[in-house]
């Protein structure tokens, strides 16, 4: 049993060593105080995230959110677009909706039978740029073009429940992508 230990111990060793000194080529570090690593910003904006699409209206939810996961899990305080030291510009360059499932129901019209095919769920995707400007110098700190999300929703034959089924998936890919900005700004390699 201890032979086998010693053997362990022996393999991990090297390997600890190495991590310990720096080894391996990103030179990943860990964030422990809640700041950009890298940067030299002590707050951000977060202005309101354009769209081509004003016909959903989401983009005050979308931007809310964003901001909502800076302040849970930053240490920045989000502050106007005047006063900061950052500004992350997001636009929503397209969105769209694709069927997903569908329903088939059947209906007798005088003595004969007709399949008819609705939309039981749809996809609605949207793509959209995202940048980090340094305020002062007008520097893009980071950029991010075409990043892409997706969530489903039911189809209702009330107009109303679809809505909201939509405005659930319109916040559903508005936080997956709020976490992915903020990992990019916050978890620098």
């Amino acid at each position: 049993m201890k032979t086998r230990s010693r053997g362990f111990y022996r393999s991990v060793l090297p390997f600890l060593a190495f991590l310990a000194l720096g080894g391996g080529s990103c030179s990943y570090h860990f964030q422990q105080t809640g700041k950009p690593e890298g940067l030299q910003i002590s707050s951000i904006a977060v202005p309101m995230v354009k769209s081509p699409a004003s016909t959903l209206g989401f983009e005050g939810d979308f931007t809310r959110i964003i901001r909502e996961e800076f302040i849970d899990h930053s240490g920045l305080p989000v502050v106007s677009k005047e006063s900061a030291d950052a500004v992350l510009e997001i636009q929503i360059t397209r969105i769209g909706s694709d069927p997903l499932t569908y329903d088939v129901r059947q209906n007798t019209v005088q003595g004969r039978t007709f399949n008819y095919a609705t939309t039981g769920s749809r996809w609605l995707w949207l793509r959209m740029d995202a940048r980090l400007i340094d305020r002062a110098s007008g520097r893009i700190l980071w950029d991010q073009k075409g990043v892409t999300d997706k969530a489903s929703y039911s189809v209702s034959t009330d107009p109303l429940k679809t809505r909201y089924n939509q405005t659930l998936a319109v916040k559903t890919i508005a936080r997956n992508l709020a976490k992915r900005v903020y990992a990019q700004t916050m978890e620098r390699f």
